[in-house]
């Protein structure tokens, strides 16, 4: 009951962290540029991994997405593909812990074979909190090299929530993901000490029978002498 119970609450934690992740990768807020100190027409400027955004003075707001995609920048165009995985796992492994969690009886009865399946759900959960993690922590360091460089002539951006999002998300990623393991890897060492223990018990229960019969023999070849 107790195993059950917190592969509810590890599905629980991954499925935010995918929900967060996905939220993230959608988000126009990954950097944002502060208009005090840049002579612009519009209030807030911010960008993220598919299109940029701005506030005008009158309140509107118009985003426009990146004209060539494949012309971005190497970081960018990582990010995406690390985050895009991290999604496509955080899906695939929803779906094998579903199957795999031992309060639903969807396709599998076998308790080995659904816990396969949840370990297997719960390090693709890892795998995708990993993906998710190195893609923001990059985007951010990128951020932090060109505005902190004094010879980068460009627009110095600053980090934007999509960011602290994102790491949130990628925490409850991983949280997810190991509590998933670990209940599966608790059951295992469980059912091992109870058949160590149904072993042993079996042995003692042989052991006087033995006993008995060798004490037998030596009486009898004791007569005979």
């Amino acid at each position: 009951m107790a195993s059950s119970s917190l592969q509810t609450c590890a599905l629980l934690l991954a499925l935010a962290g995918f929900t967060i992740s996905l939220v993230t990768t959608m988000s126009n807020g990954w950097k944002s540029l502060d208009t005090a100190t840049v002579l612009v027409t519009t209030d807030w400027i911010s960008e993220g991994l598919w299109m940029d955004c701005a506030v005008t003075d009158f309140g509107s707001i118009q985003c426009k997405r990146f004209p060539y995609m494949l012309s971005s920048d190497p970081h960018i165009q990582a990010c995406r593909a690390l985050m895009i995985c991290s999604i496509l796992l955080g899906f695939l492994a929803t779906v094998l812990t579903l199957l795999g969690l031992k309060c639903t009886n969807i396709g599998l009865s076998d308790e080995e074979a659904k816990m396969k399946f949840t370990v297997t759900g719960g390090f693709l959960y890892i795998l995708g909190g990993l993906c998710s993690m190195v893609a923001v922590s990059w985007y951010a360091a990128m951020v932090t090299a060109q505005f902190f460089d004094q010879l980068y002539a460009g627009t110095k951006y600053e980090l934007g929530g999509a960011l602290y999002l994102g790491w949130a998300g990628s925490v409850l990623y991983l949280l997810g993901g190991i509590l998933l393991t670990c209940s599966c890897k608790g059951k295992k060492r469980q059912d091992y000490s109870f058949n160590k223990y149904a072993y042993s018990a079996a042995q003692g229960a042989h052991q006087p029978h033995n006993y008995t019969k060798n004490s037998e023999t030596m009486i009898s070849n004791k007569e005979y002498v």
